[in-house]
């Protein structure tokens, strides 16, 4: 239902520009908003007026209106004064009314609608005869893309995002939780992966500067139609939490683009133990290993296991680099500068962090 604040604003603006005096009343007799604090009737010939088959009525100096939604009397809009231009404006108020509730209506079937397609709660026949009934084109290329807030009671980021992303254009923007805000988002002829990940990164950009939040974006495929679009969304979630495991630094994740990170995600606890196990025995595992040493093999592995490029970024040494390298050969029983070694090294870490967020969900 509209609401009342959104009924305030209209009508205030009206009297301001008219000059007349307005109020919306509830079937009940309450007043909703009223411009000016003079009674206008007693809530019991409202209630009379409302349940009559009429759609106008005049009492006195007061022009009574119905407002209808679906037909039946959902608000009594009175005008008071004793000429025609009272009478117009109420008329004109009761339009403007009308056509706020169908358009709230609709977005609040809009809302209702994506929220079940992305939760699989509908049937397929249902999806088609709703999105038909709702004006909403079926085979359209569209991708969802996932905003995680970290503020639960914060409605900046929805508010924002649907500011940035109209209606008209076939983007939608609604929520399935009080974390994340969903944006799906319909591309035009010709745009691809590339272009999803600038809207992405755009809307990362203007959450921080516009409204000075935080945020971690993901999304999942591009699907061609609109049934795949719940595909999409469970695509952009794993993205987000792979994201958020593996991939720290980046605040875009990207469903297509997770490499080995989704292929651990998907594996069991206990399997990662034994990899563990397995590679480590009873050495030293990474996690126990100091920040300064951590943060080196990670530099090198980014310069592809360049020792000469590594030590020049970290502003050490050669020989502090190398010597570092071999402090940890001997911990783990690992040559970082072997291809082997080194992938074996990187998969380990992506595992014990992966087993470490396992802990922490429990």
């Amino acid at each position: 239902m509209i609401s009342n604040q959104t009924i305030r604003t209209s009508i205030e603006e009206l009297a301001a520009i008219t000059k007349v005096d307005l109020c919306v009343m509830d079937l009940a007799g309450e007043v909703v908003v009223s411009t000016t604090e003079k009674d206008f009737l007693d809530p019991s010939i409202i209630n009379s007026f409302s349940n009559s088959p009429v759609d106008s009525q005049v009492i006195g100096d007061v022009h009574l209106f119905k407002i209808l939604d679906d037909g039946m009397p959902a608000y009594v809009l009175l005008a008071r004064g004793d000429s025609e231009h009272a009478y117009m404006v109420g008329k004109i108020g009761v339009s403007q009314l009308q056509s706020l509730i169908v358009a709230y209506k609709e977005r609040f079937d809009r809302n209702n609608f994506f929220q079940n397609l992305l939760l699989d709660n509908m049937l397929l026949i249902d999806v088609y005869n709703r999105a038909r009934k709702l004006k909403i084109e079926v085979n359209a290329q569209r991708v969802i893309i996932l905003v995680e807030t970290r503020n639960a009671q914060d409605n900046t980021a929805q508010e924002l995002l649907g500011s940035m992303f109209a209606a008209p254009s076939g983007d939608f923007v609604t929520a399935v939780d009080e974390n994340s805000v969903i944006l799906i988002k319909t591309l035009g002829k010709g745009q691809g992966y590339a272009d999803v990940d600038k809207i992405a990164t755009t809307i990362v950009d203007m959450m921080n500067t516009e409204a000075m939040l935080n945020v971690r974006v993901s999304y999942g495929t591009i699907v061609e139609e609109l049934k795949d679009l719940s595909k999409s969304f469970k695509e952009a979630k794993m993205a987000l939490e792979v994201g958020r495991i593996f991939y720290a630094e980046k605040r875009v994740n990207a469903y297509n683009t997770l490499g080995i990170g989704r292929l651990i995600y998907q594996l069991p606890e206990s399997l990662c133990r034994i990899f563990i196990d397995e590679i480590f025995g009873d050495k030293e595992i990474p996690d126990d290993l100091d920040e300064e040493t951590l943060n080196t093999i990670n530099k090198f592995f980014d310069n592809n296991l360049n020792v000469s490029e590594t030590s020049r970024q970290l502003f050490v040494h050669r020989n502090t680099l190398v010597y570092r390298i071999e402090k940890l050969e001997k911990s783990s029983g690992l040559d970082v500068r072997k291809f082997d070694d080194a992938l074996t090294f990187k998969i380990a870490l992506m595992v014990i962090s992966y087993m470490k967020y396992l802990e922490k969900d429990k």
